[in-house]
C-alpha cells in the first residue's frame, strides 16, 4: 500500500539570523515538495503575525509542524505541539540553535539541517521532555532553558542590540553587563525542599546550552524526565568573568561556585529580575517550572 503524502506546515522566520538567511525557507518547502510532502509554508513580516497565521494553520489539522530559524521559531513550534503527538521539525537559520544542538541536527549549515529533516521524515519520530512554566495566569512550554539570573539580564540587552550581527552578540552583551551586575537573593523549591540564597544566576535546563552553544549544563538530557538547576553562587566580577569562558566548553563543572540539582518540579522566587525562556521573555519572578516528559515529538 502506498502512504499518502504527510501534510507538513512550514513556518519561516525571514528576520532569522538578521535576514542572512531568507532563502532558507523557500528552499526547505522545495525540497520537501519533491520528495512528495504535501507544504503548506507560512512566511509573515513580522513575527506576531507570523505566530498568529501558524496556530490557525496548526488548529486545521497537520501532520507535522516544521520550522525555520532560530530558536525564537523552535518556541513557536514547541508552544503549539507540546502534548499533541504532532512531531515538530526544525531546519537551524537562526543565531542560537541551541535545541538543534541538542537533537544532533546540523546548527550552521542550513542545506544539511534540510537533507537531515528528509531523513527524519522517513522514521519514526522521537520523544523528548519539554518543561511548562506558569507564571500568573500564564503557561509557556519550553525545550531548552529557563533563564533567571545574569544571564537572563544579558539576553535582555542582547536581544535590544541591532549589532554585531551572531552569537558574539550576547558575548558583548554579557561584557556589558558585568560592569553593574550584584548577586540577588533568591527562594528556590526543588521538589518541595525550600531553600533561601544568594546567586548570580539560577537557570534551569532541559537542554544542554543556551546563547548559541554556551553549554550550562553539559551532561543534560532531552529524555531523562528531569530538569536540571543550575546556581552560580556569588562572584566578584573578575571571577564571574573568568567563569564564563569555561561555560562555553562545558568546563565549569567542578568550580567551586557552581552547583548543580536535579529536579521536577522548580518555584523560583527574587525581586527585580525577568525570567526567559528559549530566549523568549517569560516576565517578572516568581515562576513555577516543571518537566513533562515525552511531551514532544521531533523529527530528529
Amino acid at each position: 500500500m502506498i502512504r499518502a503524502p504527510l501534510r507538513l506546515l512550514v513556518a519561516v522566520n525571514p528576520a532569522a539570523s538578521f535576514g542572512r538567511n531568507r532563502a532558507v525557507g523557500p528552499a526547505v518547502a522545495e525540497r520537501l515538495v519533491a520528495e512528495g510532502y504535501e507544504v503548506s509554508m507560512l512566511r509573515e513580516a513580522n513575527f506576531e503575525l507570523l505566530r498568529r497565521e501558524t496556530e490557525s494553520a496548526f488548529a486545521q489539522g497537520t501532520d507535522g509542524l516544521v520550522v525555520v530559524g532560530g530558536d525564537g521559531m523552535v518556541s513557536l513550534g514547541v508552544n503549539l505541539v507540546a502534548q499533541t503527538g504532532v512531531p515538530l521539525g526544525i531546519v537551524a537559520a537562526g543565531t542560537g540553535n541551541d535545541l538543534a544542538r541538542g537533537l544532533g541536527i546540523p546548527h550552521d549549515d542550513p542545506a544539511a539541517a534540510t537533507e537531515a529533516l528528509i531523513a527524519a521524515l522517513a522514521r519514526e519520530p522521537r520523544s523528548i521532555d519539554a518543561g511548562v512554566i506558569r507564571h500568573g495566569e500564564l503557561r509557556t512550554w519550553f525545550a531548552v532553558v529557563v533563564s533567571t539570573g545574569f544571564d537572563a539580564v544579558v539576553n535582555e540587552r542582547a536581544n535590544r542590540m541591532s549589532r554585531p550581527h551572531g552569537p558574539s552578540r550576547y558575548t558583548i552583551a554579557l561584557v556589558r553587563e558585568l560592569a553593574t551586575f550584584r548577586p540577588r537573593t533568591y527562594t528556590i523549591t526543588i521538589d518541595g525542599v525550600r531553600r533561601e540564597q544568594q546567586a548570580m544566576l539560577v537557570s534551569v535546563a532541559n537542554n544542554a546550552s543556551l546563547g548559541g552553544g554556551m553549554r550550562i549544563v553539559p551532561h543534560a538530557d532531552l529524555a531523562d524526565g528531569v530538569l536540571d538547576v543550575f546556581i552560580v553562587h556569588p562572584l566578584s566580577r573578575v571571577g564571574l568573568l573568568r567563569v564564563f569562558p569555561k561555560v562555553f566548553a562545558g568546563e565549569h563543572t567542578d568550580h567551586p561556585a557552581v552547583e548543580f540539582v536535579r529536579g521536577r518540579r522548580v518555584t523560583i522566587e527574587a525581586d527585580d529580575i525577568v525570567a526567559y525562556a528559549d530566549g523568549e521573555r517569560i516576565g517578572a519572578l516568581p515562576i513555577d517550572v516543571e518537566v513533562v516528559p515525552g511531551a514532544l515529538s521531533v523529527f530528529a
